[in-house]
Parts: C-alpha cells; sequence; structure tokens
C-alpha cells in the first residue's frame, strides 16, 4: 500500500488559482469546483476547502489566515469578502 502525502499548501494553491481565474461569477466558481472536485480529493482536504471558501485562505488554530499576505495564496471569492446582504451570503453558501 502506498501513502498519499498530506500536502493542504499544494490543494490550497491549486483552489487558490482556480478560484481567481474564474472571477468573480459564483456560476463559474461553482463550475470550477465540480470540475476539479473529480481530481482533487475534497474529503481528505475537506478543512482547508472549507478554510478557502469562508475566510479565503488557510486558518491557523487561533483562526488567524496563514497566507503571509501572499496575494496568490489568498482569493477575495469567499463569504467574508461577499457583500453584507443575505442574498450574497446565501449564494455563497449555495455554492
Amino acid at each position: 500500500d502506498e501513502k498519499e502525502k498530506f500536502e493542504p499548501t499544494v490543494f490550497r494553491d491549486t483552489i487558490v488559482q482556480g478560484l481567481n481565474e474564474a472571477g468573480s461569477d459564483l456560476e463559474a466558481i461553482a463550475k470550477f469546483l465540480d470540475a476539479t472536485g473529480s481530481r482533487l480529493d475534497y474529503r481528505r482536504y475537506a478543512d482547508t476547502l472549507f478554510d478557502i471558501l469562508v475566510a479565503g485562505s488557510m486558518l491557523a488554530p487561533g483562526g488567524t489566515r496563514i497566507d503571509d499576505n501572499d496575494k496568490t495564496k489568498m482569493t477575495n471569492h469567499c463569504v467574508f469578502f461577499a457583500e453584507e446582504d443575505h442574498d450574497a451570503i446565501r449564494n455563497y453558501a449555495q455554492v
């Protein structure tokens, strides 16, 4: 049995790059996530995926972001950067 490496930073970089390329269109983001789901192990990296979709990057214990202010490791297409109204948050939740 071969063991796969657990590399959440590589996963983060792949997801963040795709989200940034998809732009602010939530439908394009959903299509990207659906297409990428067959290649990446969302179950294995569920915590990392949740951090990215909610906070825009990986979170360290205590809630601080692990991105060193590197724009290539974070995205603005997440709940924290969404407009502060009910419909916008609902759309992100549906994604």
